[in-house]
């Protein structure tokens, strides 16, 4: 039932419409009167009423004035202006503030349904395609689409010029112009035990949709998946805001994350402002650096470069080996970024692993102790992914990253950085191979279920035995698109042939691919087609 408010000053107009139409009969519900404008107003905000219903010429405040406040606090709201007066400055003023008619006195209880009935059609109509808009934009997550990962590791990377930065952001319906610009990188990560090494718990589902969420109800956030447990953002606004912006993420980064660390392990990293696009790409460096310090520091979750200062050791008075701090040299250091880190973040980890190390690199005995200990814990590594050591030990020896040789204080960390990547290779390569294997498995259950209203991003992961954040990362990386855009592709492709090919209804083409909604079947074929059902069919397209 829709609501209808009228406002009229002549007492046995208002009265005679008040009590003379059927509202209820039409579909709707009288839910208020007021005698001008002025009185109207606290009382439509209170009420909400899908429909006003206005004279132009009142005391106090006229339905001109009345309207414009309406609809710039309402815009949805309908707004019937009735007058006595039939003139055209009256009908243009009615129209330049958002009224959908402008009726005659006296008015007739034919022409008054006639006008009730079209906006109730109207209304339904558009509050169904604007259901229809946010399910289709639930479903295709924005912050995951691959586009926008794949546009933003450009930028980071410093790979597109800045007239291209534009062109791209407009494709992509992202407002990326403003004044200042911030990165901000943060990581999460389930804690798991033998038991639990398959799917994701909900609570650690939950925390990351809380958090994912939260960034994207500011406009000044533009949210983005990085690789499988990395989420970056964007922050722009004024040089002045700035600030005040970045605190707000690392103080609800915090509040949402650190009450569930006993689930999960979350790090968050923030760069400095810069105040072109251009320069982006240093800012992305600057952030990607500390960032890196998360398996230095892993009881450090916030990672800035104020938080990283305060914690970095004293290079005054140091005495070399003796003041080393033992858990800098665990070999967990290197065996999680081994298998938690990237290879783009190589340099900035063992940079920052040599400088936590410090003046002790001085000493010839400890930078070999040094070596030896990256070398093993990286073939240790390598042998876990299941063999490969032959291999590894071969590959080493041809690029000449063997421990034999002494290395000096500047040709370590080439060393070292050589060492990892040749280990990540490895890992990546056994990586690639699984991810093949489930991408294989998952296609051929998506061919045979995508008619199925009930295939989902989840069903389909739990399907191969992996968690959904992991299958939505390899999918994308792999399909260039993300799941729902593949699955919604495949329907739409099959929903052509039938419309081309046979005569079902379209309800009917609806239900053979995967919506039990004819109405949200066709609002998604015209999203992604461009025309609707009927029209390609009758060759409009294609």
């Amino acid at each position: 039932m829709l609501k209808v408010f009228l406002v009229e000053d002549e007492s046995i107009v208002r009265e005679g419409l008040r009590d003379n139409i059927p509202w209820q009969q039409y579909g709707y519900e009288f839910v208020g009167e007021a005698s001008d404008g002025e009185m109207a107003l606290p009382l439509i905000q209170k009420t909400k009423p899908d429909v006003l219903l206005t004279d132009i010429k009142m005391p106090f405040m006229d339905g001109l004035s009345l309207s414009r406040l309406v609809h710039q606090e309402f815009p949805d709201m309908k707004i019937i202006i009735i007058s006595g007066y039939d003139d055209f400055e009256y009908a243009r003023g009615a129209i330049l503030v958002g009224a959908e008619q402008y009726l005659l006195k006296p008015i007739t209880r034919a022409a008054m349904q006639k006008v009730l009935a079209e906006l109730k059609t109207k209304i339904e109509t558009e509050r169904e395609q604007k259901t229809y808009q946010e399910k289709f934009q639930s479903e295709v997550r924005e912050y995951e689409q691959f586009s926008r990962t794949d546009f933003f590791v450009k930028v980071f990377e410093g790979r597109m010029p800045v007239q291209d930065i534009y062109e791209e952001a407009s494709k992509l319906s992202l407002k990326i112009n403003a004044a200042c610009y911030n990165i901000l990188l943060f990581s999460l990560q389930e804690k798991r035990t033998g038991e639990n090494t398959g799917m994701e718990s909900e609570d650690f589902a939950r925390k990351r949709e809380e958090l994912l969420h939260y960034f994207i109800r500011y406009p000044e956030n533009l949210v983005f998946r990085w690789n499988v447990n990395t989420y970056g953002v964007l922050i722009k606004g004024s040089p002045e805001q700035m600030a005040e912006f970045a605190a707000r993420c690392l103080e609800n980064v915090e509040r949402i994350c650190h009450p569930a660390e006993d689930v999960l392990d979350w790090y968050v990293a923030l760069g400095d402002p810069v105040e072109r696009l251009s320069l982006l790409s240093e800012c992305y460096g600057r952030a990607n650096h500390l960032f890196a310090y998360r398996f230095l520091m892993p009881q450090m979750h916030i990672l800035t470069g104020e938080t990283i200062g305060r914690n970095m050791p004293e290079k005054e008075g140091s005495d070399r080996i003796r003041d080393i701090d033992p858990a800098k040299m665990d070999a967990g250091l290197i065996r999680d970024f081994l298998v938690q880190g990237a290879r783009d973040e190589i340099s900035d980890f063992v940079e920052n692993y040599l400088l936590a190390v410090g003046e002790a690199l001085q000493s010839a005995m400890f930078r070999n102790y040094l070596t030896l200990h990256v070398y093993f814990v990286s073939v240790s590594y390598v042998e876990s992914l299941g063999g490969g050591r032959e291999e590894f030990l071969k590959l080493l020896s041809s690029e000449g990253l063997t421990p034999e040789g002494q290395y000096d204080v500047d040709a370590l960390p080439d060393y070292f950085c050589g060492l990892i990547e040749k280990a990540m290779e490895l890992r990546d390569r056994e990586s690639d191979n699984q991810s093949r294997h489930i991408l294989k498995k998952a296609l051929s259950y998506i061919e045979e279920n995508y008619p199925l209203e009930t295939l989902s991003l989840n069903s389909v992961a739990q399907e191969v035995n992996v968690s959904a954040n992991y299958f939505s990362a390899i999918f994308s990386k792999a399909m260039q698109v993300t799941f729902v855009e593949y699955v919604t592709g495949r329907r739409m492709d099959k929903a052509k042939k039938l419309l081309r090919q046979t005569q079902m209804h379209t309800g009917e083409i609806a239900l053979e691919v995967g919506y039990k909604d004819p109405h949200y079947f066709s609002f998604v074929f015209k999203k992604t087609q461009g025309c609707t059902p009927r029209e390609y069919r009758a060759g409009g397209r294609g």
